[in-house]
């Protein structure tokens, strides 16, 4: 009996070593499916929380919640995630985080009361905090490093942008068209489709070694940034000085501080303290971190814009910025081939420049300002510069990597960019009311609304100087000093 299963084991593995590896193609899509459904969850929410107060009875603080319960869950969990994936299988985190993401819609979009909603949000961060990082560990493990991977890389920033960018166009045609709680639902049949196809098509890859997670480490760096997350989340609502935010935001610190003393002493780190000393990971987090906290306002703003100042419908103001997701497509798309003449250094700095005019553009705003020079045309801009600067900031991130850290990079690198969107956005929440002062006239949200952008403007100037000091001109090149060290 026993020569009969070791018999059959070893045909099992026989076909699997002769199992033909899916078309590279078909691995980009679905990786790229999962980040547009990570990534439109963060938005799509925002134009639903009127009809989601009036239904399941919502206070007002209740309703914020119904957005930090994912932010936080997401961000928290991120680099926990990515080592998962590296340690039990890519593709395994890959359909169990898509599983958790598609149940959480499911449940969301039935509930009955406002706790089962938070509770429904919370899990879907959890389960978008494990997918995330191996929808990138997936697509470079099928991809070799080159120009092909810079292509697929592209695609990948292309549809990540542009699930933020279509939050709020996709969810205004939903609201509107059947119910607020579609714009979860919706999550329900995408997911069933990507899963089935995952299971089918996608191969496993792991790193190297059996090693056990690093739990202490995983708990305390999931409970730093989710409190951290927390912290930020206050923000807006109680300031920078009360308590209720200095307490977890001092809490969180303490507890990443924790972290790396765990991490520098443990023989299997969770997170390598080494990894941060490779110039072309150090550089592009904190360059992510930087122009994410003012490129990620810009949807916010914009929508705020369009319908508080210029009186557009929800589904209005998301059609009046599909002329700037178009653009993070295009500038995604056009960065592999600009990076091949001019390196992956400074085409992240000419993106982030471009997105500086755009953010400057904006600043000029007023209460009558017309389409076509208060949206669309500095819109474009901005998108076209973010979609230009976020693809080589990924490959550069990744390619400093070694492969059995591809799930951590790739998780940090996600992390980077959620916190550093978090913090921007606390922090030009806060100036826009201190602007504001209470008037709620156009012209007095149009002041709030012009300081965010011109405070924008100066941090994505400030992110390209750090570009150009620090980033390696290449991601070959990053390869090249990583073998050599």
């Amino acid at each position: 009996m026993t020569l009969m299963l070791e018999a059959a084991a070893g045909r099992t593995q026989a076909t699997r070593r002769r199992s033909p590896a899916p078309p590279t193609w078909l691995v980009v899509a679905l990786a790229c499916a999962g980040q547009f459904l990570v990534v439109l969850d963060v938005s799509v929410v925002n134009v639903a929380l009127p009809s989601m107060r009036t239904d399941l009875g919502l206070s007002g603080p209740g309703l914020q919640w119904v957005v930090n319960a994912y932010a936080i869950a997401f961000a928290g969990f991120m680099l926990l995630g990515g080592r998962a994936g590296d340690l039990y299988g890519r593709k395994r985190m890959f359909l169990v985080g898509l599983g958790l993401f598609t149940l959480a819609s499911l449940g969301g979009g039935l509930a009955q009361e406002g706790w089962q909603l938070l509770l429904a949000r919370a899990v879907q961060g959890l389960g978008a905090a494990v997918l995330a990082p191996s929808t990138l560990t997936l697509l470079t493990a099928a991809v070799p490093e080159g120009a092909a991977r810079a292509r697929a890389i592209a695609t990948w920033t292309a549809v990540g942008a542009g699930g933020g960018a279509a939050g709020g166009l996709v969810g205004g045609i939903l609201v509107q068209g059947l119910s607020w709680r579609w714009v979860l639902l919706i999550n329900v049949p995408i997911g069933a489709v990507v899963l089935a196809g995952s299971a089918c098509w996608l191969t496993e890859s792991r790193a190297g070694d059996r090693r056990r997670l690093d739990l202490p480490g995983a708990l305390l760096v999931t409970a730093g940034l989710a409190t951290l997350a927390y912290g930020i989340s206050q923000t807006e609502a109680q300031g920078w000085t009360a308590a209720a935010t200095l307490t977890p935001l001092l809490g969180g610190l303490a507890l990443v501080a924790a972290f790396l003393a765990v991490e520098a002493r443990t023989a299997a780190p969770l997170m390598p303290l080494a990894l941060l000393r490779v110039r072309s990971v150090a550089s592009a987090n904190a360059a992510m971190l930087v122009s994410g906290s003012a490129m990620f306002c810009m949807w916010f703003f914009m929508t705020l814009y369009a319908q508080n100042v210029l009186g557009y419908s929800p589904l209005d103001a998301g059609l009046a910025l599909v002329p700037s997701s178009l653009a993070v497509v295009l500038g995604s798309k056009i960065a592999p081939r600009l990076m091949r003449a001019a390196g992956a250094r400074n085409v992240a700095v000419l993106g982030t420049l471009v997105a500086a005019a755009g953010f400057g553009w904006q600043s000029a705003m007023r209460a009558d300002s017309a389409y076509l020079t208060a949206i669309m045309f500095p819109g474009i801009l901005m998108m076209l510069g973010a979609g230009l600067a976020g693809t080589p900031l990924a490959a550069l991130a990744t390619s400093g990597a070694a492969p059995g850290d591809a799930g951590l990079v790739s998780g940090l690198i996600n992390t980077s960019r959620t916190m550093g969107g978090s913090l921007g956005l606390a922090v030009m929440s806060t100036l826009a009311a201190s602007r504001t002062a209470g008037r709620t006239t156009p012209v007095g949200l149009t002041d709030g609304y012009a300081l965010v952008f011109r405070t924008g403007t100066a941090v994505l100037l400030g992110g390209a100087v750090l570009m150009l000091a620090w980033l390696p001109r290449s991601a070959g090149r990053a390869l090249e000093k990583r073998a050599a060290g």
